[in-house]
């Protein structure tokens, strides 16, 4: 009986506090890549979360007012999911995903400088990946699909993102990598490929449904925007402002609004994900 258990425990998903030890240890190979592997892995990243997020963009063309606003988010979230699942099984270095560091961090397995240098070179070649992946979609022509309608959406994101108050930014930002981390989580635990996939895709599609701020995908969402604003075709861009305009919509703006969706992330997936994982799994150690 004892065999046929560790057999059939060889199949099946790991248990919580097997995926906090395996977590750990992910943490640890992650920060001792060179900075080269680690600059390519996050360029991949960013790029796949743009993927995802052009997925999203153009399910969601044309859909206002057609179907119902829940109805539209939830397809918007379940073809973002492509991001997510691209890095888990590609094989990328994804800034959310990675404040779980924090868990061989506070298990004393990692210094913090190390993780803090992970983090740093992960977030740059994300915003790297993501933003050259908008750049190639405008090259591409893509956003004029749908007679605008995908350009139309590309500039409401962007502009909404950068209008978010600092405070609902920073905790839509915890919200959101509270989830992606559990998508990760999950994920950690699954024995195969299909396993993987599900993990990753309803906790991946519950932010976007829920409106909550990734900041590797606004990474992607408000670069595109700002290249459809200032280099878009002057006459669709006037139709589509409809005597409103996007003066809000600018390079500083993004930067700015950055900032508490990266904050929020990093306490959504470090603190209240990884931190609590530790806490429950790894401290007694």
């Amino acid at each position: 009986m004892a065999n046929n258990d560790n057999a059939n425990h060889g199949i099946d998903a790991l248990l919580p506090a097997e995926i906090a030890e395996k977590a750990e240890g992910v943490g640890v190979n992650k920060a001792r890549l060179d900075v080269l592997s680690l600059v390519a892995l996050a360029v991949l990243a960013g790029a796949f979360i743009a993927l995802g997020a052009m997925f999203a963009t153009t399910v969601l063309a044309g859909a206002d007012g057609a179907i119902p606003f829940g109805v539209s988010r939830l397809l918007a979230g379940i073809v973002f999911g492509l991001g997510l699942i691209l890095v888990v099984l590609g094989g990328a270095e994804l800034f959310t995903g990675n404040t779980l560091m924090v868990m061989a961090w506070a298990a004393g397995k990692l210094p913090l400088r190390d993780m803090l240098r992970a983090w740093t070179i992960v977030y740059i070649g994300n915003f790297i990946g993501a933003a050259g992946t908008a750049l190639l979609v405008f090259l591409s022509g893509q956003y004029l699909a749908g007679r605008g309608a995908v350009a139309a959406v590309v500039l409401k994101i962007a502009a909404d993102k950068t209008a978010l108050p600092f405070t609902h930014a920073l905790f839509l930002g915890i919200l959101c990598n509270v989830l992606v981390c559990l998508a990760v989580w999950l994920s950690l635990g699954a024995r195969t490929t299909s396993d993987k996939v599900l993990a990753v895709l309803f906790p991946v599609s519950a932010f976007v449904a829920a409106g909550f701020e990734h900041s590797v995908a606004n990474m992607y969402f408000v670069p595109l925007g700002l290249f459809v604003k200032d280099w878009g075709p002057a006459d669709m861009l006037a139709q589509l402002a409809n005597g409103a305009g996007y003066a809000g919509l600018t390079w500083p703006a993004f930067l700015l609004a950055l900032i508490p969706v990266t904050i929020g992330n990093i306490i959504g997936g470090g603190a209240l994900v990884g931190g609590v994982y530790w806490f429950i799994y790894l401290r007694k150690r």
